[in-house]
């Protein structure tokens, strides 16, 4: 799922190709998409775009009158920009070449400068497209967490323990940290030295003060490494694994650290990248479907679980 990263570079690259321009059309394909009934989508064509904001993970495009269009691209969704000699002509007739059209393509947003193009990969339909109205409509859709990189150390404090969760979904949670989800969640908590299972409530401060500089360093790292690839071009290869990461997406792969291997914990299509040596004090966290198969042989370090696959490997 594109991150707080990934939608600040995506709204600078929209920004500098709709910002002032005028939405010619708006053309919605996929009956799941718009979650909103009013105002209509069609509401928004003919107005010229005023503002960019990101909104949690979510992009909003502001336009006259004060409406807004803010999608949602969950962890397939995608946008793609084509330049207006590649929009696509008015139905009917056929699209020009260069086009994307099939079962990904979710809508098209045409402007007066070029088309933006929102896909989905996958069956599954979650990205989201709502229309709201207003400085109302848009807190409506907002869940409402800290902005880290606009906050204080006091204020990212108040909000990690305002509940008593696990570092991993007090990070991830939208109530109370904005932007930041899975992938991002596993690079800061491993810059931190922190394990993702480690309880709010127990934080000392100093912990509290690394978790907030290993979030801001991490966000803002990666802005600008991100920033820096797409080089003033529209981004096309938004993913959540990227080689340089740390531990995300590095199963069995070296801690770049300490060398030891990256471990995992998976539920259901969740799944959390650590390294044991830097996060845990040596110990394995457990991975909830197979701890439960292999109870009391359930693996406590690293080198017990290496063991444990050597031995499967020559049975």
């Amino acid at each position: 799922m594109p991150e707080l990263p990934d939608i600040v570079v995506y709204i600078e690259a929209l920004a500098a190709r709709v910002r002032g321009k005028r939405l010619e059309r708006v053309r919605i394909t996929s009956p799941f998409l718009l979650r909103t009934a009013t105002p209509p989508a069609q509401a928004a064509e003919g107005r010229a775009v005023t503002e960019l904001r990101r909104l949690g993970k979510r992009i909003a495009i502001g336009l006259e009158g004060d409406l807004w269009l803010v999608l949602h691209l969950m962890i397939a969704g995608r946008l793609h920009w084509k330049a207006a000699s590649a929009k696509q002509e008015p139905t009917g007739q056929k699209p020009s070449r260069g086009y994307p059209s099939g079962k990904n393509l979710l809508a098209s947003f045409d402007f007066s400068s070029g088309g933006l193009l929102l896909t989905e990969a996958g069956a599954q339909r979650r990205a989201s497209l709502h229309v709201v109205a207003g400085e109302d409509g848009m807190r409506s859709i907002n869940p409402g967490g800290l902005e880290v990189l606009d906050a204080d150390l006091a204020s990212f404090s108040a909000a990690l323990k305002s509940a008593n969760h696990t570092l991993k979904r007090a990070l991830t949670d939208p109530r109370l940290v904005s932007g930041i989800g899975n992938a991002y969640s596993d690079e800061i908590l491993h810059r931190a030295q922190l394990s993702p299972v480690a309880l709010t409530e127990r934080l000392s401060m100093e912990e509290v003060e690394r978790l907030f500089a290993a979030t801001c360093g991490t966000l803002n790292d990666w802005t600008a490494r991100l920033r820096a690839e797409a080089g003033g071009r529209f981004p096309e290869k938004v993913t959540a694994f990227r080689e340089d990461m740390a531990v995300h997406g590095r199963y069995g792969k070296p801690c770049p650290r300490c060398g030891s291997k990256v471990q995992r914990i998976r539920y259901a299509s969740n799944e959390t990248d650590y390294c044991p040596r830097c996060q845990t004090g040596g110990k394995l966290l457990a991975d909830r479907a197979l701890s439960r198969l292999l109870k009391e042989d359930w693996p406590r370090t690293p080198e017990e679980w290496e063991l444990l696959v050597e031995r499967h490997r020559g049975a």
